[in-house]
């Protein structure tokens, strides 16, 4: 699997010579499993993916076709999907999940972000073609050979779906967040990434986030926050839904997790403060990095 880092900021888009090197889009990573493209999340950082995408089928003149997994969708995770410049060819084929919000459709939380006057095109006008589905816990999306729609298993899986070239994704419903949010598991031919945005550590670590990224091969975890900022006593940010850097490796060290990315970064840290937070982190667990704009990890 190769994991590709195309925004990396939480809570709003923070460009400017402070972020130059980190980056300053929000949340969108992209895994390539087998011949299957993965999105995860939609915030600002899909819209350079998006390009990418087309330039590369106008070169090739392959169809598009991805998988797209909203963690849940508060504005930063979905601000970019109306910018993804794929949606408007009718080569595209997106296959897209995601949680109910608040007893809304995944599709009608979508919809509702692209209605007039707000934006000028609707979801139901885009040319492309898109299968949209809310997701429940327990269902593993199954992505099989070729470009075969994926196919949805709930509990244990029947040996044909679990073939070793299968791509398989897991999702894990944490109420560490408002509102509540999926963690994903990817699984491909025994190695398996997590990610894990948006979610708060608990006294003793989060036991079910951390049997859910057991072994691991790459752990992507929310760190927003230093320890000082998350326990301050004039604007303390406990029960906001986000972890330090420290609860992070807490959890790759427990999950027995062989890499660690420290993600969704505070868009008012700069690239230097977070640089020093990386050097300290490493002192505890050396296989841990900062998330990067462009920063490319492959899952041997």
């Amino acid at each position: 699997m190769r994991v590709i880092f195309w925004g990396v900021r939480g809570s709003y888009p923070s460009p400017g010579p402070q972020t130059t090197r980190i980056g300053g889009n929000t949340p969108c990573v992209e895994v390539r499993a087998g011949k299957h493209r993965i999105i995860l999340d939609a915030g600002t950082g899909i819209i350079q993916l998006g390009n990418a995408l087309v330039a590369q089928h106008q070169a090739d003149k392959n169809p598009i076709v991805a998988t797209v997994l909203f963690t849940h969708t508060h504005h930063d995770h979905t601000q970019g999907f109306p910018f993804f410049k794929p949606l408007y060819f009718q080569t595209t084929t997106l296959y897209v999940f995601g949680p109910k919000t608040l007893e809304a459709d995944l599709h009608e939380v979508l919809a509702r972000a692209m209605l007039p006057p707000v934006f000028p095109i609707t979801l139901d006008q885009l040319p492309c073609v898109r299968i949209v589905r809310n997701l429940g816990e327990g269902e593993t999306v199954v992505l099989g050979a070729g470009h075969a729609e994926p196919q949805i298993a709930n509990g244990r899986l029947p040996p044909e779906l679990n073939a070793p070239e299968n791509v398989l994704v897991h999702a894990l419903r944490s109420y560490a967040h408002p509102q509540g949010v999926y963690v994903y598991r990817i699984e491909h031919q025994g190695k398996a990434v997590v990610y894990a945005t948006d979610t708060e550590g608990y006294v003793g670590g989060d036991q079910r986030l951390i049997r859910f990224a057991r072994d691991a091969a790459l752990l992507i975890h929310d760190a927003q926050y230093t320890e000082t900022e998350y326990s301050s006593p004039q604007v303390s940010k406990q029960g906001w839904g986000h972890s330090t850097w420290r609860m992070a490796l807490h959890v790759a060290q427990m999950a027995r997790a062989k890499q660690l990315v420290l993600f969704h970064h505070d868009p008012e840290h700069s690239d230097a403060m977070l640089d020093a937070v990386e050097k300290d982190a490493r002192v505890i667990f050396p296989a841990t990095r900062l998330a990067r704009e462009g920063m490319v990890v492959e899952v041997e």
